[in-house]
């Protein structure tokens, strides 16, 4: 889906640094952007919450080869939703976690081109049409210093690959 107003996202080349609040665009039309930009890249995202309209947007964007791993951090209290979504999280995502967590952030590194971008959001991996506010950057060090976090958090979570699988096999 392309965006509706390009004018709120400019090429990252010309302009590395963006920030918006407005409610003409959704988390999943920024990711497009950053990876039109990127070429094919991995990712890590942390989010409250997660939909399915999101999901099928990843799931697409993943198809056309712009996606090549996804990893992400959910909120302990989206339990029940991961569970109902689960079939289509381990089709989009290649790990998944859950901790203590109310971040939203998109973390992309282009495999081939090396360049990175970084993504602080206030809306979650969801489609909405409220206002929301979004901070992008090619920085480098701000890349560097989420995906550090980033790996923190990761390795204080819960592993939902490991625990939903086992539960799916019985083994609990």
């Amino acid at each position: 889906m392309a965006v509706k107003d390009k004018s709120l996202l400019r090429p990252l080349s010309e302009c590395p640094q963006q920030v918006l609040l407005t409610n003409r665009l959704q988390v999943a039309d920024i990711l497009e952007h950053i990876l039109d930009w990127l070429g094919p890249s991995d990712l890590w995202q942390t989010t409250f919450s997660i939909s399915e309209e999101f999901l099928r947007r990843m799931y697409y964007i993943r198809a056309r080869g712009k996606i090549l791993s996804a990893n992400v951090i959910f909120d302990y209290k989206g339990g029940q939703k991961i569970m109902k979504l689960w079939g289509f999280i381990e089709n989009v995502f290649d790990s998944s976690f859950m901790a203590d967590n109310h971040s939203k952030i998109i973390l992309a590194k282009g495999r081939y081109s090396g360049r990175t971008v970084a993504v602080v959001t206030s809306q979650n991996l969801t489609r909405g049409n409220r206002y929301e506010s979004s901070m992008i950057t090619t920085d480098p060090d701000v890349f560097s210093s989420l995906i550090s976090d980033w790996e923190e958090l990761a390795g204080q979570s819960i592993i939902l690959d490991d625990l939903l699988r086992k539960s799916d096999q019985g083994d609990s």
